[in-house]
C-alpha cells in the first residue's frame, strides 16, 4: 500500500482576504511498509497535509494516489479510501464514547457489516497489539483507565479497522513519561510484527531518531527535507533555523568532539550515545 503526493496544495478560504495556503506545491512517495516521521513546528501544514491523506480535505490542486487509486479525482469512494488509511487524531481518547472498552473498538468493525465472530476476531487483535487485556478490560468502562491506556483502547478502535495505512498525529501528547514510552513500544512493536505503513507526526526529535525509516521535514507548507533520521538530523543549521533541532545527544556529540574525543558525529539515539562513551570510558576513544 503505496502513497504517492503530487504538486498538492491547499488553500484555506481561497480567494477571500483571508487566504492562507497551508500546502505549497508537496510531492513526495511513501513505499508499501515504511514507518515515516513527520516533523515540523506548529503551523508548518503537518496536520493540514495528513487530512488530506484520506480524503478528509480535498487539494486545492494536485494529486493524492494511494495503492495507484486517485483519491483527489471526483466520484471516488472515499469510504473504502478510509478503511484503508486510518487516521489517529491528536488525544483520541476524547472521541471514545460506549458504555464498554469492547464495544468502543468493536463500533468500527460493527459499521463495515462483519459477522459478529469477525467482529471479535477484530477487537481481540486490535486491544491485543495494543496490549490491552481483553479478558481483564472488555466490560470496564474506557474512563476507569488512565490517560494511556484510554488512548491505546482510542488507536486499538482505529487498528480493529483493519487500516493498511496508519497515521498517528502527535500520539504522545499529553501523557506522562511512562504513558509515552508505553504507546511508543506498542507502535513499533505494530509496525515490527504487521509491517503495515505508519505515518507518525511527532514534535519530538527523541522520538522519530529511535523509530521512523524516513523523515519528510515540513515548513511553511513545504517539505525543505528528506531522508533518514540520520541524514536529516546532519543538517542542524537548518533545522534550527525553522526552529526544530536535533536529539539531545546529537547536541552532546557534537560538544565532545569540539572537546578533541574522537566520537562520531552522526549520533541520533541514546543508545548509540551509550556505545559512544563506554568505548572512551574504557580508553578505545582518545
Amino acid at each position: 500500500m503505496s502513497i504517492k503526493v503530487e504538486n498538492l496544495t491547499y488553500k484555506y478560504m481561497p480567494g477571500t482576504p483571508f487566504e492562507k495556503t497551508a500546502i505549497d506545491d508537496v510531492s513526495f512517495e511513501i513505499k508499501d511498509g515504511e514507518f515515516i516521521g513527520l516533523i515540523g513546528h506548529t503551523g508548518s501544514g503537518k496536520s493540514t497535509l495528513i487530512q488530506q491523506l484520506n480524503g478528509l480535505l480535498k487539494p486545492t490542486s494536485g494529486n493524492i494516489y494511494i495503492d495507484g487509486e486517485c483519491i483527489t479525482e471526483k466520484g471516488v469512494e472515499l469510504r473504502k479510501i478510509r478503511q484503508k488509511v486510518g487516521l489517529v487524531f491528536q488525544y483520541p481518547e476524547h472521541q471514545l464514547f460506549e458504555e464498554t472498552i469492547y464495544k468502543d473498538v468493536a463500533f468500527g468493525p460493527t459499521n463495515l457489516g462483519l459477522s459478529a465472530e469477525e467482529v471479535d476476531e477484530r477487537v481481540r487483535r486490535a486491544l491485543e497489539v495494543v496490549g490491552i487485556d481483553i479478558e481483564k478490560y472488555r466490560d470496564k468502562s474506557p474512563f476507569e483507565l488512565s490517560g494511556g491506556q484510554r488512548r491505546r483502547v482510542a488507536i486499538a478502535g482505529v487498528l480493529a479497522m483493519e487500516p493498511k495505512i496508519l497515521i498517528l498525529d502527535e500520539p504522545t501528547a499529553g501523557l506522562d513519561p511512562r504513558g509515552r514510552d508505553e504507546i511508543l513500544s506498542q507502535i513499533k512493536r505494530l509496525h515490527e510484527e504487521y509491517k503495515i505503513t505508519i505515518i507518525l507526526v511527532s514534535h519530538s526529535m527523541e522520538d522519530v531518531a529511535k523509530l521512523v525509516n524516513r523523515l519528510i521535514v515540513m515548513y511553511k507548507g513545504k517539505n525543505i527535507l528528506m531522508g533518514s533520521p540520520r541524514e536529516v538530523f546532519r543538517e542542524v543549521e537548518t533545522l534550527e533555523k525553522i526552529g526544530l533541532g536535533v536529539p539531545q545527544v546529537t547536541y552532546l556529540a557534537r560538544r565532545l568532539r569540539e572537546k578533541g574525543y574522537n566520537i562520531r558525529e552522526d549520533i541520533i539515539t541514546v543508545e548509540e550515545a551509550k556505545q559512544e562513551l563506554m568505548k572512551i570510558l574504557r580508553g578505545d576513544i582518545k
